[in-house]
């Protein structure tokens, strides 16, 4: 019962951060979650909760389908154009910062060289959401913005096989170089394969069942959300890597999306909600147990520590990881000066380096050690977090804010709903359903007031349901009006090209709604005549 109000908590906590992140639109979601997490660490059914924290629960249980749902927001096709800058971020690039930092924090800090490496290696990972939460309101160039969308996707597993090496050299007193690279290849090797081969029986699976009597919206919704947590824990048993598999899975079902669009749109369509849906929320979860675990291992691990060398070493480690990657971006990526740093700052460490550090728990591990790997973790994360927010103020450009769209959103909205009504107002309708219909018009505009809605919400109550013919013109009369609306903003997203995506967005709105309209069910006059008889 304390596990189920825990998580219960955990996420109520995820859910008021994104009401939040509405009322301070210029904080990101992500800090205020953090914030949320580190006010819910003091609750007492939660105090404990650090010390039973799973990292391979937590990658598998969060990690995976965030992985697998940004894989499947790639397009295949780009992965493979960019299969070499993959190959040089994701694995060369990790490999020298592990190296040099490791090096570094063993001369800085005055630790073993095994210790260093861990802490070298749990500092690999960059986190996308993370970056995002740095940016906010800022444009990233696409082609540095692309690197690293690449890099976090396949990142992550070099970093659980290089810290798989350092822990063997801690616990062995020596390192197995041939052993490492072989463990490597079957991870990196197996998880694609196998990544590619599940996705694709189950797609294969799935597109049959659409194209039969035997399909169901809710068991196929259901098999594909559980695809990314089946396919990681599968891929972890057999010794591959799950976190690879999960991204290869999500780029074929990318490429299925794309083939799949008018087979069965109310499906896609659910996917792509469901997609949204489990997106955010999980990402403000990410954060608030980003937070949470801060002030938990804050508060318990002070008092262990004599010194303040974790503050260095984190720094440290932070340091040495910018200016190794501003210099490979400069000499091996071929990048400009601005591109450089753009790419350095943009290595954001996120809870997936926290959950490597907790990894060392199910080792052989120093207590002093693993206090140690905590606190420079907590200290690297924090640094990677601040120091690009207010760095990129000065690098990026302003993209336009959520809050100018808002407003210049309003004023479209507005318009196109009057445009809506002078349409209705042409029409021949009975006077309850002319007024009805502009009641519901109304509401788009996000002004009318609850006091307006209870009373819309009692004349229904009072009044009988419309008849057959009623129904019939009343769909018909939004169907002309939201064709209206429509006509409207595609005039408006030709000329209003700094908004177009947020024009794209409502137009999008307006195509829900006249789904909703649209009932075929609706009685037909003689129908309903032959009723009554």
């Amino acid at each position: 019962m304390t596990l189920m109000i825990s998580t219960f908590i955990l996420v109520l906590a995820a859910v008021i951060s994104m009401f939040i992140s509405q009322i301070f639109p210029k904080i990101s979601v992500s800090y205020i979650a953090m914030i949320a997490g580190g006010i819910i660490s003091f609750f007492p059914m939660m105090g404990d909760r650090s010390d039973s924290f799973s990292s391979e629960l937590f990658i598998g249980l969060v990690v995976a389908p965030l992985l697998f749902f940004e894989g499947q927001a790639t397009p295949l096709n780009s992965v493979g154009k960019e299969i070499r800058h993959i190959i040089q971020t994701a694995v060369i690039l990790v490999v020298v910062c592990m190296i040099v930092s490791g090096f570094g924090v063993a001369l800085v800090g005055g630790i073993a060289l095994p210790l260093a490496f861990i802490l070298a290696a749990v500092a690999t990972p960059t986190d996308a959401t993370a970056m995002d939460s740095v940016t906010n309101g800022l444009k990233v160039p696409q082609n540095e913005g692309t690197f690293l969308k690449m890099e976090s996707l396949f990142n992550d597993a070099t970093g659980i096989i290089l810290l798989n090496m350092a822990i063997l050299w801690y616990v062995n007193g020596y390192i197995n170089y041939g052993e490492t690279l072989i463990d490597f290849l079957i991870s990196a090797v197996g998880g694609v394969l196998f990544g590619f081969a599940v996705a694709w029986v189950m797609v294969m699976f799935r597109q049959i069942l659409m194209r039969t009597s035997y399909n169901s919206l809710n068991a196929q919704m259901f098999l594909y959300v559980m695809t990314p947590f089946v396919l990681y824990f599968f891929s972890e048993q057999i010794h591959v890597s799950g976190i690879i598999a999960v991204v290869c899975a999500g780029l074929v079902h990318n490429a299925e999306a794309q083939r799949s669009k008018l087979l069965n749109a109310s499906q896609i369509h659910l996917g792509f909600d469901l997609i949204s849906l489990i997106t955010e929320i999980f990402n403000s979860i990410v954060f608030v147990i980003l937070g949470f675990m801060f002030v938990r291992i804050m508060e318990t691990e002070r008092l262990s520590l004599n010194s303040l060398n974790w503050v260095l070493i984190g720094f440290t480690i932070y340091v040495i990881d910018v200016l190794v990657r501003y210099i490979y971006g400069r000499i091996r990526l071929k990048f400009s000066n601005r591109s450089a740093w753009i790419f350095s700052l943009g290595g954001v460490h996120g809870a997936v380096t926290l959950a490597l550090a907790y990894t060392l728990a199910e080792f052989h591990v120093k207590s002093g050690d693993f206090n140690l790997v905590l606190m420079a973790a907590c200290v690297l994360i924090i640094l990677s977090l601040l120091v690009p927010t207010f760095a990129f103020r000065f690098i990026l450009d302003k993209d336009v804010t959520d809050e100018d769209a808002d407003k210049e959103l309003d004023k479209i909205r507005v318009e196109m709903v009057h445009r809506a009504l002078a349409a209705v107002d042409k029409m021949y309708l009975p006077d309850r359903v002319k007024k009805s219909v502009k009641f519901d018009l109304m509401t788009q505009k996000q002004r009318t007031r609850a006091r307006d809605f209870t009373r819309a919400w009692l004349e229904v109550v009072r009044h009988p349901e419309f008849t057959g013919p009623e129904k019939e013109l009343e769909m018909r009369a939004f169907m002309n009006a939201l064709s209206v609306e429509r006509d409207y903003l595609d005039i408006i997203s030709q000329s209003e090209v700094k908004y177009q995506n947020y024009v794209l967005q409502l137009y999008n709105e307006v195509l829900l709604a006249e789904t909703l309209i649209i009932e075929p069910n609706t009685v037909a006059p003689e129908q309903e005549e032959k009723t009554e008889d």
